[in-house]
């Protein structure tokens, strides 16, 4: 009896123009579309003659193989989105390896032969504002003078050279923000260039992280400025 089952519901299934995947075992513990419609036609066809399912039930059936479709279909779309977004990713990518970034930091590699560019969060007004500049032993090298500035993005400039006006050598510095608020001097944040080594593409559509020189790996979401 239940070999005439299956046949029958082989039968039903060719008719609908539908592959007969009996034999195939489902992925993991899912149900797939073409499993959920093989045991509607076998119930159909092993309900009592005398009677039969109610309609509404019949309906309710139907609409939650609907509802199995269309979760499928979806999962395909999303694969497919997926894949696209990754390419996308794959080709920014490219473009910024080499490239200067612009992130909040008080840490950068200067090439001291030329002017480094940067800019002070500040969240007050401030009578005074000024940034020390320390290299890697932790020796203060030069003190960057802003004066009193309104609230907002201070920008200022370091040239490469110590306070005796000698060319600093190239290396990784430090950057210290400090703002004369309402009496008292509060550490303020920086935005700094850095320059892209490579790129991390991110994994299950998660977001793509840039290695930077001399700072490590960051989302980039958390970058101010591409190429500046």
């Amino acid at each position: 009896m239940a070999d005439t089952t299956v046949d029958g519901a082989s039968s039903v299934l060719a008719n609908y123009g539908l592959k007969d995947n009996s034999s195939k075992t489902p992925t993991g513990s899912q149900l797939g579309k073409d499993q959920f419609l093989q045991l509607l036609v076998t119930q159909m066809n092993n309900q009592n003659p005398l009677n039969p399912q109610d309609n509404s039930e019949f309906v309710a059936q139907l609409a939650q193989f609907s509802t199995v479709e269309g979760i499928s279909n979806l999962n395909t779309s999303m694969s497919s989105l997926l894949a696209n977004t990754q390419s996308s990713q794959a080709l920014q990518a490219s473009s910024l390896v080499g490239r200067k970034v612009v992130v909040t930091t008080n840490t950068a590699v200067v090439d001291t032969s030329q002017t480094l560019k940067g800019s002070v969060n500040l969240t007050s007004p401030s009578e005074n504002v000024y940034v020390n500049v320390y290299d890697s032993t932790g020796a203060q090298v030069n003190r960057i003078n802003l004066g009193a500035q309104s609230a907002g993005q201070i920008s200022f400039m370091w040239d490469g050279k110590d306070s005796s006006g000698a060319t600093a050598a190239p290396g990784t510095y430090t950057f210290e923000a400090q703002a004369s608020v309402d009496g008292q001097s509060t550490a303020m944040t920086t935005n700094l260039p850095a320059n892209v080594d490579s790129v991390t593409l991110g994994q299950n559509g998660g977001e793509m992280a840039l290695n930077l020189a001399g700072l490590g790996s960051i989302a980039l979401s958390k970058v101010q400025v591409i190429g500046q």
